[in-house]
């Protein structure tokens, strides 16, 4: 009797091993994956959440290689983008990929849309754009990323510099010279780094809306200079030493003469 009390405890002992196994199992599980979520919603929190960012609508007017880049780093910062063209279903891809926050639309449609405008298109569309889209840009700010200008434009281009030609027929808006001499492929190798950034110069005339291009080039993860006025974008248009210089924020306010910060 003794030996069938002691063989039945044996029993009772392995059975309960072996039923707290899965148990601890399960338990070492659910915490495994609540450590998992949580450190996946950390790495994915949504910027919009974040008391420090504000997020913008913006219309980007021509989203070829240069818009569709810097747009797309927007969004993955936490923006609602709308890019748009004169084919814009050939944008519903990119858009799909880029998730809700991203949508596409004509030129009008994307001018009504942002609050703020990202304009590359080939400098010479410029003109017209500003007539047929007077009342959509009137009173925003635009961010001018577009070089060139051809014939008559051209020439006025040379004599006054991009800033003050755009600013003229792009008239009553407040107008930003960004994203017009960096090559969009450094662009979007740039982002995710933590140190060594790109530099981005900016020049405009409007002290709100520099503040808010400022913004908007450190939400692309590029660091931001600011040149001066409008008439200072000469030193980084196309042509010139600031043009297409990929480099850090110290190195381009030496090229560009600009005091370094201390």
């Amino acid at each position: 009797m003794k030996y069938l009390r002691s063989l039945s405890k044996k029993y009772i002992a392995i059975i309960s091993t072996i039923l707290s196994v899965p148990v601890i199992i399960l338990l070492l599980s659910c915490t495994n994956i609540k450590s998992e979520n949580n450190n996946t919603m950390k790495q994915e929190k949504d910027r919009t959440t974040d008391t420090t960012f504000q997020q913008k609508k913006i219309g980007v007017i021509g989203a070829g290689w240069l818009g569709g880049t810097v747009g797309s780093l927007w969004v993955k910062a936490g923006h609602k983008v709308m890019f748009s063209s004169r084919h814009p279903e050939e944008l519903k891809e990119m858009a799909e990929k880029l998730g809700p926050n991203a949508s596409v639309g004509t030129p009008k449609e994307a001018a009504e849309f942002g609050d703020i405008l990202l304009f590359a298109v080939p400098y010479d569309a410029i003109p017209q754009l500003g007539i047929d889209l007077k009342d959509q840009i009137k009173g925003k700010i635009v961010l001018d990323a577009c070089n060139g200008g051809s014939g008559e434009l051209g020439k006025e281009v040379e004599k006054y510099g991009n800033g003050p030609t755009s600013q003229k027929y792009l008239a009553d808006t407040k107008l930003i010279r960004a994203f017009s001499s960096q090559d969009a492929s450094q662009m979007e190798a740039n982002w995710g780094k933590k140190q060594n950034k790109l530099a981005i110069p900016i020049a405009g005339n409007d002290k709100e809306a520099v503040a808010i291009a400022e913004q908007l080039v450190r939400d692309a993860n590029c660091d931001p200079i600011i040149v001066g006025d409008l008439s200072t974008a000469v030193k980084f248009q196309r042509g010139t030493p600031g043009f297409r210089v990929h480099t850090t924020a110290p190195e381009l306010r030496k090229l560009l003469g600009l005091p370094a910060v201390k």
